[in-house]
């Protein structure tokens, strides 16, 4: 046999044991809402770290990365920066959210601004731009399939086939399994992509260049500026890079997805999650390598950014196709982590913020329903956006975190400031997401800041200046939030 044979089987059987493990995770268990949804709230520590750690290692960090560091040197630290300190308001305010989910039996970000603002505006607000934000996201996991069967096979499996096999594999453990198959598929993933990622990361520097210090030495001295950021050669300025930095900081626990495991996760749980999480930046270094060592080896117009850590294993290593086809399931277990999360969370931020508030007394059977049926439409509308769209990996994911971050005012008022208001949180919402799209795909950014933080600065503006402007909520609604992390006072006998 060939090698992209090899490699063919090995990432087959990689996804069928990928779907056995969802499915099975989901047998035997209740079909209820609670359980689709956030698995009975009884996730355990292990599980719930994979969980998070998905929302890094993806085919954004896996191909990416690697890409980015290729491309565009120096300015692909970002993702460790925001990667190892993202999480860590996670320690405060997971356990109050959960405490908030389990008393109003809560489990999404927009029935959780619902419950606070009482109005259904908001909810409404959310699953649409949520909804817009995770296609783009889906997207960049898709591209990311198809990148790596397609290269992996050597053009056997086409780019639209590639992403349409890992992908149904995902739409059906996530359909019938919910959370629960989500959850027990990343557990999987994440000690096949954690192993390949080092082993990979180590064995392209190595062959290539002897020694990372070496791979350094010769790009500063070929590509000066290259390994800086804002100097001459640079390929990002100063206020870029930070204001990157700074949307995915704020950004990332805004995503449903990870918002809505703290519904699912103990505080203990949650505590020690974010204790450990920056653990998973380590694994991304491997995969940052890689891409360094690819500078002056392979020319920037012989291969598609992205494509370059599959492009180093096949064509210029010719590694034997047994083992780039284990490279091939790390990186198809890297997109599957997020992509099962992602489609989860999508389906039920759109019935829970759209669908409920239009009929807000459907019977939990038929939303369950509701909730599988939008896995498979929102999964196609990625779809179309993988095969049509232009967009690379990195700027895919930027984009959708700039429209994640709109939600961070709403979320911290919500929690925090009493005096915050419904319409101060919609018109800085609105104010916010119309500037992001604006600058993202109309006109240049204002001093070199990412969209999303020039959102994000208007949106805090508005929703102060009109909450001030506006009659303040009512005490009952803003205690259950503000108020969630005292305890109860002691009943005396």
């Amino acid at each position: 046999m060939q090698d992209w044979q090899y490699a063919l089987i090995i990432m087959l059987g990689y996804l069928v044991i990928a779907l056995f493990v969802g499915i099975l995770a989901g047998k035997g268990r209740k079909a209820s809402v609670t359980e689709f949804a956030v698995a009975g709230r009884t996730l355990g520590f292990v599980v719930t770290a994979c969980l998070m750690g998905g929302a890094v290692f993806s085919a954004f960090s896996f191909l990416g990365a690697p890409g980015w560091a290729f491309d565009r040197g120096a300015p692909a630290y970002y993702i460790i920066v925001y990667t190892a300190f993202g999480i860590l308001p996670w320690y405060i305010l997971g356990p109050k959210i959960g405490k908030i989910g389990r008393k109003l039996n809560l489990y999404t970000l927009s029935g959780f601004l619902f419950a606070r603002f009482r109005n259904k505006t908001i909810p409404i607000l959310i699953a649409i731009i949520a909804l817009l934000a995770f296609i783009q996201y889906l997207a960049t996991q898709m591209k990311g399939m198809a990148y790596v069967f397609n290269i992996m096979t050597d053009g056997a499996i086409p780019f639209w086939l590639g992403a349409l096999i890992a992908y149904g594999i995902v739409v059906i453990y996530v359909a019938t399994g919910g959370l629960r198959a989500a959850a027990w598929s990343d557990v999987f993933q994440a000690v096949l992509m954690v192993i390949v990622s080092w082993v990979v990361g180590v064995a392209v520097v190595r062959q290539l260049h002897g020694s990372t210090g070496e791979m350094f030495t010769n790009i500063s001295e070929t590509m000066p500026g290259f390994l800086e950021i804002g100097g001459a050669g640079s390929t990002m300025s100063p206020t870029s890079y930070t204001t990157t930095i700074l949307v995915s900081l704020i950004g990332i626990l805004m995503w449903p997805h990870l918002f809505s495991k703290s519904y699912s996760s103990k505080p203990i749980t949650i505590k020690r999650t974010v204790i450990v999480y920056p653990v998973f930046a380590l694994f991304l270094i491997p995969l940052l390598l890689a891409g360094f060592a690819a500078v002056g080896v392979v020319d920037t117009g012989e291969v598609v950014p992205d494509e370059i850590l599959p492009y180093l294993i096949t064509t210029v290593m010719e590694m034997p196709g047994w083992l780039y086809g284990l490279v091939g399931a790390g990186a198809l277990a890297a997109a599957m982590s997020s992509a099962d999360a992602i489609t989860h969370s999508a389906s039920m931020e759109f019935t829970n913020g759209f669908v409920h508030q239009i009929k807000p007394d459907m019977e939990e059977q038929k939303t369950l329903q509701i909730m599988r049926i939008a896995v498979v439409v929102i999964g196609g509308a990625a779809y179309c956006i993988t095969i049509f769209g232009g967009q690379g990996l990195i700027a895919l994911l930027l984009g959708a975190y700039g429209s994640i971050v709109q939600f961070a005012p709403g979320v911290y008022s919500a929690l925090y400031w009493r005096r915050a208001t419904a319409p101060g949180v919609i018109a800085g919402l609105v104010v916010g997401a119309v500037l992001n799209y604006y600058y993202q795909f109309v006109a240049e950014p204002v001093f070199d800041i990412n969209p999303g933080i020039l959102g994000l600065i208007a949106n805090v503006i508005v929703m102060v200046g009109i909450s001030y402007a506006t009659k303040p909520p009512a005490s009952d609604a803003v205690s259950d939030f503000v108020d969630a992390h005292r305890r109860e006072p002691a009943v005396k006998s």
